[in-house]
């Protein structure tokens, strides 16, 4: 081969091999972290979940799911809203309410097992939520699909389950566009109880004259005055037999 020609042969082959070394890169998942499952530093190695992190942080539900995944075998999947999903709450939503619900509100995030994405498409209506049990009404969480879409409603919003943050079989990160608001915390206030029919026409009939009992005033005050009546006609009755 000529001496002349061997560069421009090798260049073409040099640039073929660093392509495809960059593709094999390309495909490999992210590596997860070292050491014990954290939520946090998975998180915070997903990225646009800051928001989310310092709830749980100040709620310290972060600490408790990773003590839960570390020291037993049960599963979770945690649902977690992106900054842009924060941002899109209405100015002070979250200063507004309890840090009870706060803790709450992070609780309706996680569900109690682990779901991998294609279970989404068998699962039982309503899930199950480390907020409470959905049997009365208060934290209801609905997964509905379309075709490989998963759509979450919770009764106040309608959320889209996006990219796969992390999973490992035990712990599924899934992130999701809105915010998952509860019913029993961001819902509408429940609607004042109805009067009771003809109320009020009881209490005025109970307070009338005519409807009074043996004890009332009106009642007294004719039996004394029965009673008068009665013994002067007797003392007349009584004298006028004397007299005779």
């Amino acid at each position: 081969m000529d001496q002349k020609n061997f560069p421009l042969l090798s260049l073409p082959f040099s640039l073929l091999l660093l392509l495809q070394c960059t593709r094999s890169l390309s495909q490999e998942p992210a590596a997860a972290p070292s050491g014990p499952t954290n939520i946090t530093r998975i998180l915070e190695k997903g990225g646009q979940f800051t928001t989310f992190i310092h709830l749980l942080q100040v709620t310290q539900l972060g600490d408790q799911i990773d003590t839960q995944l570390n020291n037993s075998n049960q599963g979770l999947t945690v649902f977690a809203p992106t900054d842009n999903a924060f941002s899109s709450l209405k100015p002070g939503t979250l200063n507004t309410i309890t840090n009870q619900d706060k803790v709450a509100l992070v609780q309706f995030h996680v569900l109690p097992n682990f779901l991998a994405l294609s279970q989404f498409q068998t699962v039982s209506n309503p899930l199950r939520t480390q907020a409470g049990d959905t049997g009365n009404g208060e934290f209801p969480l609905n997964v509905t699909t379309s075709g490989n879409q998963v759509n979450i409603s919770t009764g106040v919003v309608d959320a889209i389950l996006g990219n796969t943050v992390y999973t490992d079989n035990q712990l599924a990160v899934y992130q999701v566009d809105k915010v998952l608001l509860p019913l029993s915390i961001f819902g509408p206030p429940s609607p004042a109880p109805a009067p009771v029919a003809g109320g009020t026409e009881k209490k005025k009939s109970a307070g009338s004259p005519s409807a009074a009992g043996t004890d009332s005033p009106a009642d007294s005050s004719g039996a004394i005055g029965d009673a008068l009546h009665g013994a002067v006609a007797f003392g007349a009755a009584f004298f006028g037999i004397f007299y005779l």
